[in-house]
């Protein structure tokens, strides 16, 4: 690792490489459009580098820096002291960001479709690949201490091991391209470099993440937006620089508590985010630094309305219940802010408690007008907070009405 000195950032160059269309499914037409060489992407190494940013660049890191700081020691308080609580505000904001990146990937899923299947009620694809994300980002996380190729590998396999368990976890062995059909990449977006340069750029990237001299904010941006221009994967590389963001905003010690949904201020605009991505390739990392900076901002601002209306519906539950204090219908109240749709399995597994046990807690609730049962059967049933559903649906109206047609 070299010691940074700001300058210039440098754009990236390219290469002329030949193209093979032997057994290509195409018309004659197309085959034509992508006859013959192409030109791919060769990024510069960023190990010792640091973007020289105009002032007001620097001012807005500094503000949302801050912000992000105050949030992160503070997050805990908008659903009050109670240290068993860090685990499902973790749980919840790691799930909101794990649901907004994957939504910049054109992936939806609504919090109660995702909460029936992280108990294994429901079945969909989307859902499925949502989870997954959650998965990796905990993966990403446990691992900040050592951002690694290995980590990075380990975060990609915990994201598609289930859905591409061929390509999971492994560095790409083929070209690959944005934009312009699946044919060839003449046409291409974009076209990131050869596989061949994969292993050497995100051993550099790995060594630039290393470092601590640059601004942790700077540092998560430039991180990200390198590793979507090495596109090291076959797929999954939105996702896994995302999770970048995040394991370098937590290993400079700017997040220690909870994880702030930046992908959620991503897509209040994705078009300028994919444009500052292509400002950053022609050497300008000013563009992508704003925009991670400004996502700080709206990711903050949205989650304290989220804590707030979780902490509300959390002070209504408790005063409802009636129980004895040593029940467990309060502690599984505080299950319900991370995980607002539960089963007595799922209860009795979280609460660490046999399922009959769980399943007095669920029937109080239930009786005191806390829970809702909403299958109807008389096996196989399930319930939910309703008012921690309400409070996660209006976090997605809010980012519905803030997102750009």
């Amino acid at each position: 690792m070299r010691m940074p000195t700001e300058e210039a950032w440098p754009a990236l160059d390219h290469e002329t490489l030949p193209w093979d269309l032997s057994g290509a499914y195409a018309s004659p037409t197309q085959k034509r459009k992508h006859r013959g060489p192409y030109r791919a992407a060769v990024p510069p190494t960023i190990d010792g580098r640091q973007p020289r940013l105009d002032a007001g660049t620097r001012s807005l890191v500094d503000d949302a820096t801050a912000e992000l700081a105050r949030f992160d020691e503070r997050a805990l308080e908008l659903l009050g002291t109670d240290v068993q609580l860090a685990s499902p505000i973790t749980s919840i904001l790691l799930r909101t960001e794990s649901a907004s990146s994957s939504q910049i990937e054109d992936i939806t899923v609504g919090a109660r479709q995702l909460a029936l299947f992280e108990i294994g009620e429901a079945r969909s694809a989307n859902a499925a690949l949502v989870s997954a994300n959650v998965r990796a980002m905990r993966t990403g996380l446990e691992l900040v201490d050592d951002i690694s190729e290995q980590s990075l590998l380990d975060a990609h396999g915990a994201l598609l091991g289930e859905t591409q368990p061929a390509h999971a976890g492994r560095w790409r062995d083929q070209q690959v391209w944005i934009g312009g059909g699946t044919i060839g990449p003449h046409l291409a977006d974009f076209v990131p470099p050869s596989a061949l340069h994969v292993p050497r750029l995100v051993t550099d990237l790995v060594a630039y993440c290393a470092g601590d001299e640059t601004p942790p904010l700077v540092q998560a941006a430039v991180a990200h937006a390198q590793f979507e221009t090495i596109h090291p994967f076959t797929d999954g590389n939105g996702r896994v620089g995302r999770i970048l963001v995040h394991a370098v905003l937590a290993r400079r010690g700017l997040t220690r508590h909870v994880v702030v949904p930046v992908s959620a201020g991503l897509l209040v605009d994705v078009d300028a985010y994919v444009d500052a991505l292509t400002q950053y390739r022609a050497g300008d990392p000013g563009a992508i630094v704003e925009r991670v900076a400004e996502a700080v901002f709206f990711a903050v601002g949205a989650s304290r309305d989220l804590l707030s209306d979780l902490a509300e519906a959390r002070r209504a539950a408790r005063h409802r219940v009636t129980a004895r204090s040593d029940a467990a219908a309060w502690r599984l109240v505080d299950h319900l802010v991370g995980q607002p749709v539960i089963s007595s399995t799922s209860a009795a597994n979280a609460l660490d408690v046999p399922v009959m046990t769980a399943q007095r807690a669920i029937d109080h609730l239930t009786e005191v007008g806390v829970l809702t049962e909403t299958t109807g059967r008389s096996r196989g049933r399930v319930w939910q907070l309703d008012d921690a559903l309400d409070a996660l649906d209006r976090f997605a109206e809010r980012l519905r009405r803030a997102a750009r047609p």
